[in-house]
């Protein structure tokens, strides 16, 4: 489990979403992470209640967030409210 990956999709116009023109993505090496941050990406994979919206609104963000575990990718998708500020500024735009 060395580097997360990072899909921003959603929001007003669907970024990243199939037919979207723009990808918005990133990595983040773990062992860069504060221990908060740390902590707090290892609660959103175990916890499923970070995982939910109040009220699931409309035109948001949501994070896409994948890691490789003993060889097995795990991918959790999540409010951007629920994501560290560390993860969300390695996101980067670029058109497909």
């Amino acid at each position: 489990m060395d580097t997360l990956k990072i899909r921003r999709i959603g929001g007003f116009a669907g970024f990243g979403l199939p037919g979207s023109k723009l990808q918005s993505s990133g990595e983040q090496a773990i062992s860069e992470l504060s221990a908060a941050d740390r902590a707090a990406v290892e609660a959103l994979f175990r916890d499923p209640s970070a995982r939910r919206e109040s009220g699931r609104e409309r035109d948001t963000f949501r994070y896409r967030i994948t890691r490789t575990v003993e060889g097995q990718d795990q991918t959790v998708e999540v409010p951007e409210s629920a994501v560290p500020s560390a993860l969300k500024a390695c996101v980067s735009d670029r058109l497909t």
